[in-house]
């Protein structure tokens, strides 16, 4: 069986190479309004997700995060465009989570179905459980009980789509 979306399941990989070019605000809405498709627990459309086009502050998040990681280079691959999901903290939404990463799932998907390279980057939670983290939240608009869930560098591709790795034996079970 195949359509377009199988097809972009198989095909979708995380590209850590961006051009310097900046994509365009109608590239960065349709893969904004993919996430808020996401599917949410109860319908409750917990997330909060921000794009970040500012180099001043993608130069903050680099730095932070590559604090984080204990390295000198760029956790978000130099992408012109970083896309950061927030939700409520477990003890207020016990789904937030979860409810997150689908919404970076999706937004990763539809990047790659109008010809945008993504890779899914962590370490938000702890960035923004720092005191200039919370500064961010803040600045950014969000209320203060949120926690960071992951986030997508995004921008167009600088190298071909890698071919997938065959997947694993066995990786699922038909009961």
């Amino acid at each position: 069986m195949d359509n377009e979306v199988l097809k972009a399941l198989r095909e979708r990989r995380s590209i850590r190479r961006y051009k310097k070019e900046q994509i365009t605000e109608e590239e960065l809405k349709a893969v904004l309004e993919a996430g808020t498709y996401a599917p949410t627990g109860m319908n409750y459309q917990d997330p909060w997700i921000v794009a970040v086009q500012d180099p001043d502050i993608i130069a903050q998040l680099v730095r932070m995060n590559a604090e984080i990681m204990g390295v000198d280079s760029n956790p978000y691959y130099d992408a012109p465009t970083i896309v950061l999901v927030f939700a409520s903290r477990p003890e207020k939404w016990r789904n937030g989570i979860c409810d997150g990463t689908l919404v970076l799932g999706n937004m990763m998907l539809a990047a790659h179905s109008i010809g945008l390279a993504s890779c899914w980057i962590n370490r938000e939670r702890e960035m923004f459980d720092t005191e200039e983290g919370k500064k961010l939240i803040k600045r950014f608009g969000l209320p203060d009980d949120v926690m960071g869930v992951g986030s997508i560098s995004l921008g167009y591709p600088d190298r071909s789509n890698p071919t997938a790795r065959p997947r694993k034996e066995n990786y699922y079970r038909i009961i």
